[in-house]
């Protein structure tokens, strides 16, 4: 693996707000959407998916962190919330993302847990984009 790869998404508007997405590397598609009253809501939007990924991407470094020091965490299960506020030119935009991840086993008293708690975060790729993680369990 290279230190730098890079992740291409094309769009092609539908109609009004919605767009199909298309994912290099895989035959999956996507249909995105904004909610009324500017779309019809037929689809995530990219507040949504921007959530999505953040949330999916720590839950996955926990996951290899938790493989990785031997600590069974499944089944892995979180939540995900943004805070959308106007910024100082009133544009809305996502100002935080809280992610709670919950382990599907008690790993209180395991051993390496310090070692899972205090490095995981430094395995997400989109962590210092995006959101602030709370383990939980």
């Amino acid at each position: 693996m290279s230190d730098q790869e890079q992740e291409i998404v094309r769009l092609t508007q539908i109609d009004n707000y919605r767009f199909d997405n298309r994912f290099e590397g895989g035959d999956y598609r996507l249909l995105t959407d904004e909610p009324a009253p500017l779309g019809d809501n037929s689809g995530p939007s990219p507040a949504q998916l921007l959530v999505a990924a953040a949330a999916n991407c720590l839950c996955a470094s926990l996951l290899f962190s938790s493989r990785k020091y031997h600590l069974d965490v499944a089944p892995l299960s979180c939540e995900a919330v943004a805070t959308v506020s106007r910024n100082e030119r009133k544009r809305l935009r996502v100002t935080r993302i809280d992610v709670t991840l919950q382990c599907g086993k008690p790993l209180q008293g395991q051993p390496n847990l310090e070692r899972l708690l205090g490095s995981f975060e430094d395995f997400a790729p989109c962590r210092r984009a995006s959101a602030r993680a709370s383990p939980s369990r």
